[in-house]
């Protein structure tokens, strides 16, 4: 294994942090979102940062990972040179990222929970979809997390964020302002975006 380089990235959310490296973790346009020790059996890599007593939440995508504190009064500071440092040596020593490969299993759970949506609506899903993954995603990367589309019924966009953007205190006006307009102005059926994983 190659040299790893790791670098922090501070994110909106004051108590997420960034860590991108050179290397690659999943492929692109995967992600997963880990927001306890119990979700995180996939991983052996979270479960190894969940050890970190104030690690609240771990997100992994393709090239980066998104650690959440629970502990406000820590400073990233303090945090980032041993997160760092685990991480390198962790991804160098060839450590396991993943049991199952997260995208099989998102594919399986989308399969699961798809339900039997009408065509009409079946195709406004996919323009929705669409427009996340090719206007909403990699801004959302930037900042360290991450949107899912979960469905569409009758008007209403349901999405998943995840990462820093969970809990973040910007992400309620980004997701009104910023992602229910961008939809409402392309797709006109869209009433409204509602998102599961917002913790205020």
């Amino acid at each position: 294994m190659s040299a790893v380089s790791i670098y922090a990235e501070a994110s909106p959310n004051p108590e997420s942090m960034k860590f991108v490296l050179n290397s690659n973790l999943l492929a692109d346009g995967v992600s997963v979102d880990y927001p306890t020790l119990e979700a995180a059996a996939n991983s052996p890599l979270a479960q190894e940062l969940f050890g970190f007593d104030y690690v609240g939440r771990v997100f992994i995508a393709q090239n980066f990972v998104t650690v959440t504190k629970n502990q406000p009064e820590l400073a990233w500071t303090q945090l980032i040179p041993e997160l760092r440092q685990f991480l390198k040596s962790y991804v160098e020593a060839g450590g396991p990222i993943f049991l199952v490969d997260p995208a099989a299993e998102q594919k399986a759970a989308q399969a699961a929970t798809a339900g039997d949506p009408t065509q009409q609506e079946g195709q406004i899903a996919q323009k929705v979809i669409d427009l996340l993954d090719n206007y909403v995603r990699p801004a959302v990367e930037q900042d360290g997390g991450n949107i899912t589309f979960k469905s569409y019924h009758e008007g209403i966009v349901t999405v998943n964020l995840q990462g820093s953007c969970s809990g973040c205190p910007s992400a309620t006006v980004t997701l009104k302002s910023g992602i229910e307009n961008l939809l409402k102005r392309m797709v006109p059926e869209v009433q409204s975006v509602v998102a599961e994983g917002i913790t205020v």
